[in-house]
């Protein structure tokens, strides 16, 4: 089930480079040459290793994209090029989108066959839409309200858009490509310069993107790659000077302690965090579709999902039917090497995640909670098998905290009064869905439920045009859409009197 696979010659080629990292035009080791560990979470095994990077390296990376935002070339250049840019860099991923599914698959121990169909595909195509935002960036023109001064002067005002300055982007490991795409994206079109610290765990893809950035045509110092630990690197990037936006897609705990960080420098901040997003089924729904639909959204990519489906609430006649067609889903998947294109399940990122989410199984266990299906770890590998908890409390740890996992939990409901308390009482609020085919209930339930996003029959749909992010600790700010532009811009206003 774990067995090695062969990997494509290119993936070899690449993993057996040299540890190294790009700053501005220069790849390099760390300052003092430590190196991290690069494991393959399907076999446990040291894949390669990456250079540790230090807080010295954090400094010089910054500077570097300090300096090329400010003096060359890229500051200068006019909107159409970054357009055109973009739609190379997209270009260029589409070209190598096996290889970088590969490499992901190896890195992050997700189905190649979905890196492919998902993860690089989405990059394609959110680098595509944001090279059109590239040239729609503008302004307005105001016409001041009031009677000013001195009498007889006019005043014409008008409000610019201007590029925030040196990005500094910290992403997670359960979608690398991804979340690095959806940092890059906004910083290249709106003219910013980016130095990104991929995951401690996930460091691959992040540096095949910065190769790519460079064959682009992009100018040194624009795109530059850290690899290091979040407490070293990732803690300097945080709280450096010159940084004037940070963009972090992590745990709310890490969240809070970045966000903390970059007040103290005032630092623009966006935060994509934690997740513990609520089912709703209610009875008129089409219950197969439903099934199928919330096991798609808690078994995906292992359950490593911020918006993942991880709490089900079903009305309660009809609750036992849709929690056995889950778990007779669950059952079903095979569990593998993602390299294996038959594979519907992956290994956990890691050891240290494989013991943290089996630990939450446990003390469902220990809580009188029963175990409908799954339960299990083995390796070698990180494997948890899909699991599905019922028979447990509102308030249980399982239902308040983000597990991470392949883990759902199931609670009944009588009324749509109730769905809604149950949906709210939690501190996340970054995904919901309601499964219906009761329109007006449906209106009816969307205003009342705090998330960032409700879906309706259907779960984690996301879109380039569509911004991404939560209410309450879920995190501040969003991504994607034409909202992203905000975040990625300061405003000037300037007022003229003639």
């Amino acid at each position: 089930m774990t067995a090695r696979l062969p990997i494509k010659p290119e993936s070899q080629a690449f993993i057996e480079r040299p540890p190294r990292m790009l700053i501005g035009a220069d790849w390099t080791a760390a300052s003092d040459g430590g190196l991290m560990n690069v494991y393959n979470p399907a076999t446990g095994e040291v894949l390669c290793q990456t250079p540790a990077g230090t807080p010295a390296d954090v400094d010089r990376a910054v500077r570097v994209a300090r300096q090329t935002f400010e003096d060359s070339a890229w500051s200068r250049m006019a909107p159409r090029e970054r357009q055109n840019l973009l739609w190379r860099f997209a270009d260029l991923l589409e070209r190598d989108a096996d290889l970088i599914a590969e490499l992901e698959c190896l890195n992050n121990g997700k189905s190649a066959v979905m890196a492919r169909l998902v993860d690089v595909q989405v990059c394609i195509d959110f680098l595509r839409y944001m090279a059109g935002w590239a040239t729609k960036i503008s302004g307005s023109v105001v016409t001041p309200s009031m009677s000013l001064m001195p009498p007889g002067s006019e005043y014409h005002s008008f409000i610019r858009r201007e590029a925030v300055g040196v990005v500094g982007a910290i992403v997670a490991w359960n979608f690398p490509l991804i979340l690095a795409c959806w940092k890059l994206g906004p910083a290249l079109a709106t003219g910013c310069t980016i130095v990104l610290k991929p995951a401690d765990e996930t460091p691959l893809t992040a540096l095949k993107l910065a190769e790519l950035a460079l064959e682009a045509g992009y100018p040194p110092g624009v795109f530059n790659v850290v690899t290091g630990a979040g407490p070293v690197a990732g803690a300097a990037l945080a709280c450096h000077p010159q940084v004037d936006k940070l963009t972090f897609t992590g745990s709310t705990v890490v969240g809070k302690q970045i966000g903390k960080a970059a007040m103290d420098n005032m630092t623009r901040v966006t935060l994509e965090l934690g997740g513990k997003s609520p089912a709703i089924v209610l009875d008129d729904a089409n219950l197969a579709d439903a099934a199928a639909g919330v096991a798609n959204g808690i078994f995906f990519n292992q359950g490593q999902v911020c918006c993942a489906s991880s709490r089900l609430y079903v009305q309660r006649k009809v609750f036992d039917k849709v929690v056995a067609d889950i778990a007779g889903i669950a059952d079903g998947l095979k569990i593998g090497n993602g390299l294996d294109p038959s594979t519907q399940i992956g290994p956990l990122v890691s050891a240290k995640q494989q013991a943290r989410v089996h630990g939450y199984i446990q003390l469902g266990r220990e809580k009188g909670a029963t175990i409908a299906c799954g339960g299990e770890q083995f390796g070698p590998g990180y494997f948890v098998k899909p699991t599905v908890i019922v028979n447990i409390d509102q308030q249980n740890p399982l239902v308040q905290e983000e597990i991470f996992g392949p883990v759902l939990v199931a609670m009944p409901f009588d009324d749509i009064d109730e769905a809604i308390r149950l949906a709210n009482d939690n501190p996340y609020g970054l995904g919901a869905s309601i499964w219906s085919n009761n329109l007006a209930a449906v209106h009816r339930m969307v205003p009342r439920i705090k998330s960032g996003s409700v879906w309706v029959n259907c779960h984690t749909v996301l879109d380039p045009t569509l911004p991404f992010g939560g209410y309450k600790m879920s995190g501040i700010g969003r991504e994607m859409g034409e909202a992203v532009i905000d975040y990625y811009t300061e405003q000037k206003t300037v007022v003229l009197r003639y």
